[in-house]
């Protein structure tokens, strides 16, 4: 699974418009976001940082949920966007979900033991549960 990381809204009008998932690496304003869901109708989830998370409104916190857009809260560690655009989320992380998965553990306690296990966030984990990528 891969993550599509943006760095500065002058990025979302050049952005391919099947991106599923989106990391956004700078603080969105409203118009950002309408911009980045109009460039990417097919956008299931946009990712920000804890710090940007807090700071977005309610109103587009409702846009987002009409749209059926999840909004997560997490990081792309020690990713650099220069060497590629894209945040792959390990086949290994993918392999313990299934494994975890296979024992029967809910889908909150695979979340948590993961975003310790591995440089994802839990609210991250639980989107990659609920789209059933690991099936």
């Amino acid at each position: 699974m891969k993550i599509r990381v943006v760095s500065s809204r002058e990025e979302i009008p050049t952005l391919n418009p099947n991106e599923k998932v989106i990391h956004l690496a700078f603080r969105p304003s409203n118009k950002d976001v309408f911009m980045l869901a109009e460039t990417c109708p097919k956008i299931e989830a946009i990712q920000l940082p804890k710090s940007y998370r807090r700071t977005v409104s309610k109103s587009i916190e409702m846009f987002l949920e009409m749209q059926k857009i999840n909004l997560l809260e997490g990081d792309v560690w020690g990713h650099r966007k220069d060497i590629n655009e894209y945040y792959n989320v390990s086949q290994n992380v993918l392999e313990r979900i299934q494994e975890l998965k296979a024992e029967r553990f809910s889908n909150e306690a695979i979340a948590e033991k993961l975003s310790r296990e591995s440089k994802l966030n839990s609210d991250m984990i639980l989107y990659i549960l609920s789209k059933k990528v690991v099936d």
